[in-house]
């Protein structure tokens, strides 16, 4: 499979070598972004053609297949590109800002492929982890009873240029918003985004951490806490509680090292080192599919447009001082219609913890 990438920022260049160096059947044929130098680099590495138009590269005869990495603001207008050229896309999360934009890339989805072959799928990658993937095993195992409440943590060291509260929901956030219903099978119904009166010094005017209550369909009430800048490290957990269990993630790769009269354990500066793997096998899964000729086990473009959905009632939240809001269109995939959680928030991506 003959693979261009938009966008050559660290998420794009990040793509780019694994897919040249560690996923079989595919190859980086052409590469997008209006910087020349950044686009240059990121062809050289993996012998691609350097492109400075996006439209340019979607149309490119040398390119099978789009991965969109480009900034957050642009995946809706290039995913909907794509469709239009008939060409499998891999876009990274999220799949727009805006439930508007994500209800027209699904009518122009399902009008391309009907009951066919998704053209379109999204990076949600913690669904590959091998931690996640097993959490999941054991908690629809139903072993330790009905789960009836998920816990959440993403901290980094710090968070991108550019970040405002809305971006970070959309960019950082989203991933458990994704994760939680993944986790449990069951649709977000219902949002609440709270924040501490005195937010941490160190986040540049975001209102940094802040916790998300989500209630899904089946019940459970779940937390989310992002802390963009947390400073002392990478770090990702989650906990299902269940009936009469819990079924946590324990962090891989840490090791621990004694000197001194001390011990500590190392913690990764950014995504790259813990979810190398699961971006790998995503990778890996979506090239296949595609050189088979079935649907690939990716999240769809429906997940997409449904944390799309979840993102905007938490951002409606915030906005109304940490009052629950309804998701539009929650347990119908695809739904329209702007209700109190939609809307959009215009701006950069946030940066990290993926």
């Amino acid at each position: 499979m003959r693979i261009g990438i938009i966008g050559t920022g660290v998420m794009g260049a990040f793509h780019a070598q694994l897919l040249h160096g560690e996923v079989s059947g595919a190859t980086v044929t052409a590469v997008a972004d209006p910087d020349p130098e950044r686009a240059g680099a990121a062809a050289a590495a993996v012998g691609a053609i350097a492109l400075s138009d996006p439209r340019e590269l979607i149309a490119h005869p040398e390119v099978d297949a789009v991965l969109i990495a480009s900034p957050d603001f642009l995946h809706a207008e290039q995913t909907l590109a794509c469709i239009a050229a008939g060409k499998p896309t891999l876009c990274e999360k999220p799949l727009s800002y805006s439930v508007e934009e994500a209800d027209w890339v699904l009518v122009a989805h399902r009008a391309a492929v009907g009951d066919g072959i998704p053209l379109v799928h999204q990076g949600f990658m913690r669904r590959f982890d091998p931690g996640y993937v097993e959490q999941k095993r054991v908690v629809a195992s139903g072993a330790h009873g009905r789960p009836v409440m998920v816990h959440s943590i993403g901290r980094g060291v710090a968070s991108g240029p550019g970040a405002t509260d809305e971006t970070v929901i959309f960019n950082s956030a989203i991933h458990d918003l994704d994760l939680v219903p993944w986790l449990l099978d069951s649709p977000v119904t219902e949002v609440s985004w709270h924040a501490p009166e005195a937010p941490s010094g160190t986040g540049g005017g975001l209102r940094d951490p802040f916790l998300i209550l989500l209630r899904t369909a089946d019940g459970a009430l779940s937390t989310v806490e992002v802390f963009l800048n947390a400073r002392y490290g990478y770090d990702m957990r989650c906990e299902v509680v269940c009936e009469t269990g819990a079924v946590s993630i324990t962090e891989p790769h840490r090791v621990a090292m004694a000197t001194g009269l001390t011990s500590r354990t190392g913690i990764p500066e950014d995504f790259r080192p813990r979810f190398a793997e699961a971006y790998r096998l995503e990778l890996q899964e979506w090239v296949t599919a595609l050189r088979e000729g079935r649907a690939p086990t990716l999240a769809s473009v429906e997940d997409g447009a449904a944390a799309t959905r979840v993102a905007a009632a938490a951002v409606a939240s915030m906005r109304a001082g940490g009052a629950f809001v309804a998701v539009a269109g929650a347990g119908s995939a695809g739904a329209s219609g702007l209700a109190a959680g939609s809307g959009s928030a215009a701006g950069a991506g946030s940066g990290e913890p993926r």
